[in-house]
């Protein structure tokens, strides 16, 4: 086969070349099917790419075409970028003259046609429609600054003129059926966790070692699937222990097959590729216990090798490790051979961790009253399986590792920034045994470590307050060993993010989310018992330190992490500066006592209200604004404070900079605590 052509394209060139030309979606490709951490991933990595050199070119992957007639291109691969291109350029209000089509799916072109109003659509395309407020959500979550280049106006331009596409044009002269030689049987291109599998694989070649290439075909596959539990998986006793509530086994060799699984008989590489799951794993009589993970499989792969490299390598440098997937095959080219049936233990014992001891999401939407966050182990019973907490009999305990555990994850949702799973396992696999309270007391350290060594040290944040890479490796691991407390070294929170009297550089999810985690833990731990009672001098010492009067408890007892509550509000708007009496100014309302943390729904719904006006929208109790999008604490404190203002001052001063000050002073005391 000759060499495929191939050009470096901008999105504008692909999007509005000067020769126009039709990209058809043929009818053997899958649906749109794009979900948020893909968009909200692309989106974010352009953005960091953008605000780091806005002048120097991004790539963002590869489209693989075939041209069908004169100016109609089938697209043989990168059909899901490519219709997310078309999506955020609709999104940026920008033309699109190159149509993108799908053969013999009406709906779909219709949906791609009609994204300016879906409503009038009597039949919808709903990956589509959900791609398309998947990418609207992640761009209003970037944090554009006007009086800088960090602007939306220059994003749009680096998006149309800076991001590359590589676009191989398959020759006509090219029989595609050798093309798709390199395609696997399902008609896709191999993954890059397909490509390392093989490569891992291949490392076993000696006679003796076919029943060990069985095993880690056995062990892949079983923790490739992510939704479910490892032990409904990989049905083995030998490794759970008779109720599969257990991890017993030591090393890859404790591993035991059944006698169907030790067959000695030829098996390609090809063979282990194409098997969806090793013999023995399949059990009918158990209905698997789903729910949402949060990370995929290739990540997770990078995690485990980075665990795998911090406890067998000496000279192995974690601040060099890349947790991208974009970066798979690179970094297991850096595994010692030697070490492939480690990390093929390490990725069974990791995956039994990452179900059992951290939190994931049930397959429920968020809704106010409903933690959708569980930590929970599974076990067998007889013929049935069940789920029971992780920490029974403690419930202050269990509550708050999942509190803990759930605002790291909403803090990162990207899937290749999960420094902080790293750390939890890591954690874990150096335990002799499993202690409830040394793992919360870890997980609430490393809270702290990532507040006060990273997040307050000025020399671990970019111009943006964003950590570098590498800040958290370098305040946390030293020498392979996890080091949670803190040093003392920090600077003043003020100091960091200002306090009204300069504009702020931008203030972290991070730092709200750890802000709202304080604010339920003083609740948690404070009011108990008789003390919760209304007017008990307990509680009215409670809401004297968050700086408001009483507005009850059910806030506090119904709070949970929400994937949903991740824009930042102006309290006060910007909209409304130099309009108060105060006069307020750009610095003063972008201070951490302005800000509260809030769903997109409702920041888009009301973020020129005025504060006492949006006490009155966000707590109407009709719910025509979802009450969990509206739930921080942080926010509900400053709501309260506004109210408390209301009967006092006139209208219109409700929210002044006094109450900014104040509000941040009483929230970075906490904080600081």
């Amino acid at each position: 086969m000759s060499k495929l052509p191939l050009s470096e394209e901008t999105i504008e060139e692909l999007c509005n070349g000067s020769k126009h030309v039709t990209y058809e979606i043929p009818i053997y490709q899958r649906n749109y099917a794009w979900e948020k951490d893909e968009i909200s991933a692309l989106v974010h990595d352009v953005y960091d790419a953008f605000c780091k050199n806005g002048q120097a070119k991004y790539y963002i992957g590869t489209l693989v075409s075939y041209k069908r007639d004169d100016d109609i291109y089938e697209v043989i691969d990168g059909q899901q970028r490519l219709t997310t291109i078309n999506i955020l350029m609709h999104v940026f209000g920008q033309n699109v003259k190159n149509k993108l089509t799908y053969r013999a799916r009406k709906k779909s072109n219709k949906t791609l046609q009609g994204m300016d109003n879906f409503d009038r659509l009597e039949e919808k395309d709903q990956g589509i429609v959900k791609g398309h407020g998947f990418a609207k959500a992640a761009i209003e979550e970037l944090n554009f600054n006007n009086s800088t280049r960090i602007t939306e106006e220059n994003f749009i331009r680096f998006f149309k003129e800076k991001v590359c596409i590589i676009h191989y044009k398959v020759p006509r002269d090219i029989d595609l059926n050798h093309y798709f030689e390199i395609m696997n049987s399902r008609g896709e291109q191999l993954e890059k966790h397909e490509i390392v599998k093989a490569r891992l694989i291949s490392e076993f070649t000696e006679e003796e070692e076919k029943i060990s290439i069985r095993k880690f075909n056995y062990i892949w596959e079983s923790c490739s699937m992510m939704n479910v539990y490892v032990q409904q998986k990989c049905k083995n006793k030998a490794v759970f222990g008779t109720d599969y509530s257990s991890f017993i086994i030591y090393d890859f060799d404790d591993i035991e097959m059944d006698e169907e699984e030790r067959e000695d008989g030829e098996i390609s590489i090809e063979k282990l590729l194409e098997e969806d799951s090793p013999e023995g794993v399949r059990d009918q009589d158990d209905i698997a216990d789903t729910f949402q993970p949060i990370i995929d499989f290739p990540n997770f792969l990078l995690i485990v090798l980075k665990i795998t490299r911090t406890m067998e390598e000496k000279k192995f440098v974690p601040t060099e490790f890349n947790l991208d997937d974009k970066e798979l095959i690179n970094e297991f080219d850096k595994l010692d051979n030697s070490l492939v049936k480690t990390f093929a233990f390490n990725l069974i014992k990791a995956k039994y961790f990452l179900d059992n001891y951290i939190v994931h999401h049930s397959n429920e939407d968020d809704v106010e009253g409903n933690n959708p966050w569980l930590l929970e182990k599974w076990k067998k019973e007889g013929k049935n399986g069940y789920n029971k907490n992780l920490v029974e009999g403690n419930k202050n305990i269990q509550d708050k590792l999942v509190q803990l555990l759930s605002m790291f994850e909403v803090s990162f949702t990207a899937r290749q920034r999960k420094n902080y799973l790293f750390y939890c396992l890591l954690f874990l696999f150096k335990q002799d045994r499993f202690d409830a309270n040394e793992y919360c007391a870890f997980v609430e350290k490393l809270a702290q470590k990532y507040m006060y060594d990273v997040y307050l040290d000025s020399g671990a944040l970019n111009d943006r307050n964003i950590p570098k890479p590498g800040s958290f490796d370098e305040a946390i691991l030293m020498n392979g060993e996890l080091q949670v407390e803190c040093s003392k070294k920090t600077s003043t929170f003020s100091e960091v993010y200002g306090e009204g009297t300069s504009v702020s550089n931008g203030i972290p999810l991070f730092v709200f989310n750890y802000m709202d985690y304080k604010i339920w833990k003083k609740y948690a731990e404070e009011l108990r018992g008789e003390k919760v009672k209304e007017g008990s001098a307990e509680r009215k010492i409670f809401f004297a330190h968050l700086g408001c009067s009483d507005f009850g408890l059910d806030a506090f007892r119904a709070f949970y992490f929400s994937r949903t509550r991740r824009s930042l509000e102006h309290y006060y708007p910007q909209a409304n500066v130099g309009l108060s009496h105060d006069r307020l100014d750009v610095a003063k309302i972008n201070c951490f006592g302005n800000f509260a943390m809030i769903g997109s729904e409702a920041n888009s719904a009301g973020s020129n209200w005025s504060p006492i006006v949006k006490v009155g929208r966000y707590l109407d109790t009709s719910r025509k604004i979802a009450p969990i999008s509206v739930a921080s604490l942080k926010f509900m404190v400053m709501m309260q404070m506004c109210k408390d203002n209301e009967n006092i001052r006139d209208s219109g001063e409700e929210w002044k900079f006094e109450d900014i000050k104040k509000h941040q002073e009483k929230m970075v005391a906490l904080l600081m605590e």
